[in-house]
């Protein structure tokens, strides 16, 4: 099992940042995916960004690339998310998730990630 814990959000006004942090703690070898979601009110979970665990490969969405970095300490098993330059489309619960890849990548749909944080708001005003 694998437990993950997030912190780091917060209510900022647009062009502010933010610094997300997952903490993961126990059977973590053998997760080749690590991942940012977030979920907007009324809108479908989505990734915003990924890195591979094994080669340190990562990816963002277009709408945050430029913007938001995603990064792994692997002595802390930490995942982090850098936000900058906030928008207010950026309001929503921010997941971390852990998972495998599936034929040699990093899945964007949120079913193939079987570990999930609690979620931490992140709240952009205008």
């Amino acid at each position: 099992q694998v437990h993950l814990v997030e912190s780091g959000g917060g209510s900022v006004q647009a062009g502010g940042s933010l610094r997300l942090s997952c903490a993961a703690s126990g059977s973590t070898g053998g997760i080749d995916c690590m991942a940012w979601f977030r979920q907007a009110p009324g809108k479908e979970r989505e990734r915003v960004a990924r890195i591979h665990t094994g080669d340190g490969s990562t990816h963002v969405r277009d709408s945050v690339k430029g913007r938001f970095t995603i990064s792994q300490d692997k002595a802390k098993n930490t995942l982090y998310l850098e936000m900058n330059s906030l928008k207010p489309e950026d309001t929503g619960v921010y997941y971390c998730a852990r998972g495998r890849e599936d034929n040699g990548v990093c899945p964007a749909v949120p079913r193939y990630y079987p570990y999930w944080g609690q979620g931490t708001q992140v709240t952009v005003s205008s």
